[in-house]
């Protein structure tokens, strides 16, 4: 593989430089991912940005601050530092690292690092609410801090008719169907979702669609299967191209996080995809995910890591009846418009970028 690529797309320069790629659960090797990309771009990247006014940087993981920190020495680019994961607190919940995360050499060594990383940025752009004030608490200026949501592929995710072929395919025809769709890990907590689903038998016209892959799949297939439930469909990996279809044939969306500090200050991609499609929730997480939707009146939220709390949320769903989820999804489509848009966001980017201030508003 060479070190550096470039390419243009859609009139776009882009510089590609390589890395050891790893998304398995070996701590070494992921944190040989994100060390060796910070290398890399460190290398390659400082000299290709030469003339560069102002610079947008996807702060995932933060090793990313030791190019954002070399190509602001050499070109001195205004920084807009966009946090989509906070650290270490989505380090510490995806479970890589043991014991050394609980060090306090360690402990000392990240905060030490975001802390320069965080004064190379002329302001920084946080997904949720929560972080803006996480990070002021930490003692980064306020004054820098802005509430700056990531959007979706709207040409994917967007208000369309029931796909009725999909729906007789999946055996889903007359049905009220539940869908989750994402990662199917530990921190999603979906066994709550399975056992709702076994205290559910009693809804005939009740189905739960479940899309996506992920460590904890094999489980609960195994146990939706050791329990004879025949409510509940897995459908694996879902394409990406075709994700219009399949939202469409979900009446109601699940979004669950188990419940620990990151849930409560994260905003998973399914929330703002499920919003764009204009569709009811049902949020079992606490914090941001679920102060979006009780603002907008776009669905129902109980307390995660419940199966007897999901159990009721669910029933209380099905019972509103079609004309109430359809004015629950309008609502879900102008918290979308309102909060998440492209154009939304991208305006903030760019008036960040520009040397503005996002108003105060999008933080209050």
């Amino acid at each position: 593989m060479a070190a550096k690529a470039d390419e243009v797309a859609s009139d776009v320069a882009i510089r590609r430089v390589a890395l050891y790629p790893s998304h398995n659960s070996s701590t070494i090797a992921r944190f040989a991912t994100y060390a060796s990309f910070a290398l890399t771009a460190s290398i390659w990247g400082p000299g290709w940005f030469n003339n560069t006014e102002a610079l947008w940087v996807a702060n995932s993981p933060p090793s990313l601050g030791l190019p954002t920190w070399l190509i602001r020495s050499r070109h001195r680019p205004r920084v807009v530092l966009h946090i989509l994961d906070l650290w270490p607190e989505s380090l510490v919940a995806s479970g890589f690292g043991g014991p050394i995360l609980r060090s306090r050499a360690f402990e000392w060594a990240i905060d030490r690092w975001l802390s320069m990383t965080y004064k190379v940025a002329d302001s920084i752009a946080c997904t949720t609410r929560k972080q803006v004030e996480l990070l002021a608490q930490r003692g980064v200026p306020s004054d820098t801090l802005s509430y700056v949501p990531i959007w979706v592929d709207e040409a994917v995710f967007h208000p369309g008719d029931h796909d009725d072929a999909l729906a007789h395919e999946l055996g889903l025809t007359g049905k009220t169907v539940l869908l989750y769709a994402g990662a199917i890990g530990e921190a999603q907590g979906l066994d709550t979702l399975v056992e709702a689903c076994e205290q559910l038998r009693d809804e005939p016209d009740f189905h739960c669609l479940i899309a996506g892959a992920g460590i904890a799949e094999a489980r609960l297939r195994a146990r939706a299967t050791d329990h004879g439930l025949t409510n509940v469909t897995f459908v694996g990996p879902w394409p990406s191209h075709d994700m219009t279809r399949l939202m469409s044939i979900g009446d109601i969306h699940l979004v669950s996080l188990r419940p620990d500090t990151i849930a409560e200050i994260a905003m998973p991609s399914k929330v703002p995809a499920t919003l764009a499609c204009g569709k009811p929730l049902i949020v079992a997480a606490r914090g941001e995910v679920e102060a979006v939707v009780t603002r907008f009146g776009a669905g129902w939220t109980c307390a995660p890591g419940s199966a007897s709390e999901l159990e009721k949320t669910i029933r209380t769903a099905l019972a509103v009846g079609e004309c109430t989820l359809r004015e629950m999804g309008r609502k879900a489509r102008d918290a979308y418009e309102a909060e998440f848009a492209v154009n939304v966001g991208v305006g903030r980017v760019e008036q960040l970028l520009a040397g503005g201030k996002v108003t105060r508003s999008h933080v209050d």
